[in-house]
Formats: C-alpha cells, sequence, structure tokens
C-alpha cells in the first residue's frame, strides 16, 4: 500500500468514526447522496427520453425508405425490369434488418427507461422517509441552553467563544500529533 492509501484509510475511518458519534450528520449524508442519485436518475431518464425520440424518428424515416423501396420492386416487377427489382429487394430486405435492429434498440431504450423510472420513484421514497427521520432526530435532539444564572448573553458569547479558540487549538494539536503517530507507524 501507498501512504496516500494510508492516509485515504485514516481519513475514511475518521470519518466513519465521526459519523457513528453524530447519526443527524450520518443522515445529512444520506440525504445528500439521495438528492444525486435523484439527480443523475433525472440526467439519465431525459438522456434515454432523448434517445427514444431519436430511434422513433429513425425508424419512421426507415419505414418511409422501405416503402419506397417496396413501390420500385413493384414498379421494377411490372415492367420486367428483373435487372432493377433484385438489387431493389436486397436494398429493402437491408432496409427491414436495419428497421427491426432500430425496433430492438427502442425497446430496450424504453425499459431502461421505465427502470429508471421505478429507480426515481424509490428514491423520492427514501428521500421523503430520511426527511422524516431527520425531522424526529431533530425533534428529539435536546437543544444546549446557557446555564443558569447567567444572564448577560454578550458575557456568555465570549466565554463560548474562548472555549472555540482553545477548542481550535487542542484539536490542531491531536491532529498534529495523529499525522506525526502516522508518520512515525509508516516510517517517514
Amino acid at each position: 500500500m501507498s501512504l496516500f492509501d494510508d492516509v485515504s484509510q485514516f481519513l475514511e475511518a475518521q470519518l466513519d468514526d465521526f459519523l457513528q458519534q453524530n447519526p443527524q450528520l450520518a443522515l445529512q449524508v444520506l440525504e445528500d447522496q439521495l438528492r444525486e442519485q435523484e439527480a443523475e436518475t433525472r440526467r439519465l431518464i431525459l438522456k434515454l427520453q432523448q434517445q427514444e425520440e431519436q430511434l422513433q424518428g429513425d425508424i419512421l424515416a426507415i419505414a418511409e425508405d422501405i416503402r419506397l423501396w417496396h413501390q420500385r420492386i413493384a414498379k421494377a416487377d411490372a415492367a420486367g425490369r428483373q435487372d432493377l427489382a433484385t438489387p431493389a429487394r436486397e436494398r429493402e430486405a437491408a432496409l427491414l434488418r436495419q428497421g427491426n435492429q432500430r425496433w430492438g434498440q427502442l425497446q430496450s431504450t424504453q425499459e431502461n427507461r421505465q427502470q429508471s423510472e421505478v429507480l426515481l420513484q424509490k428514491t423520492l421514497s427514501k428521500r421523503q422517509e430520511l426527511a422524516k427521520k431527520i425531522a424526529t432526530a431533530k425533534a428529539t435532539q435536546t437543544p444546549i441552553s446557557p446555564p443558569s444564572g447567567w444572564q448577560n448573553a454578550e458575557r456568555y458569547r465570549r466565554t463560548v467563544d474562548s472555549f472555540d479558540v482553545v477548542d481550535s487549538q487542542f484539536r490542531e494539536w491531536e491532529l498534529e500529533d495523529e499525522l506525526q503517530q502516522m508518520r512515525k507507524d509508516l516510517g517517514i
């Protein structure tokens, strides 16, 4: 394993631990993932719809060409021109094969679009369920209130700000310590 893989695994483990300790954030991450999946699915459905329209247009154009060549075959047969009728039949057969191929592509595209629409509905349903869980989690969280007896909000805010600075300094120190330990473990 490379150093990058080690650091990546370490950071993923730290993130997993953090999310386990903060389930409301884990729910938020999951909501973001579902939102992204919904957007990707909507883009895919749009792309498949465009492909369907293109294939339908191709099929109609091929059908028109087949009709034209069928008329030419009949005309050549009526005139006794087998030198023209035979290649016209070959052309008509090639167009039929091409039309069948496009028809199969259209059916496959339609099936994919239907499956994507089912996936979109499932994703929307999961997002709704998750929204309920998030609302429940927010409702059950106990808000942090200032200690009783503190009447001066500005004084409280300054105290919290100074603790935030100390907390930040401790976090930097702890992170530096962890990085030093990783470097030591990796022999860097």
